[in-house]
């Protein structure tokens, strides 16, 4: 997971006991630990990017990756792992291309328009919900996809 800044860490890790799967929280720093014995926190140095560039050199079939940043969640599917974002919505080969493609267009746009600034709405029970949803069935399939 894409530790910073998510808003699911609790519901991730509920999820990931449920399948006794490990989980890895990568960060830059400033997360607290868990006492869960599956959730280890993997702290990078600071610079842009390295929390990114851990996940993506390790992710692969049977993973599921939880990220807003688009970008590594291309390179990881990519690499055959799963991506949901926070909300839910799942990145796949068939979306990843047009969900890049968005994001750049929007940071061009902010880029020359400097009043244009903002986020996206707030964050929902509903997103909540649907993440966990998500997660479940990401999670199963992803058990699938590693060989036994």
């Amino acid at each position: 997971m894409d530790a910073d800044a998510c808003p699911v860490k609790s519901e991730a890790e509920r999820v990931a006991t449920r399948h006794k799967a490990k989980m890895y929280l990568v960060s830059n720093g400033g997360l607290r630990l868990s006492d869960n014995p599956l959730v280890e926190l993997v702290v990078v140095a600071d610079g842009p990017d390295v929390a990114d560039m851990w996940i993506a050199d390790r992710a692969g079939p049977g993973d599921v990756v939880i990220t807003g940043d688009i970008p590594l969640a291309a390179r990881c599917v990519d690499a055959g792992a799963r991506v949901l974002k926070h909300d839910g919505e799942r990145l796949d080969a068939r979306n990843v291309g047009q969900a890049l493609a968005t994001r750049d267009l929007m940071t061009d746009i902010r880029a020359a328009d400097p009043f244009r600034q903002g986020g996206g709405r707030a964050f929902s029970k509903t997103d909540r919900s649907r993440f966990l949803e998500a997660l479940e069935r990401e999670m199963r399939a992803a058990a699938r996809d590693v060989p036994r």
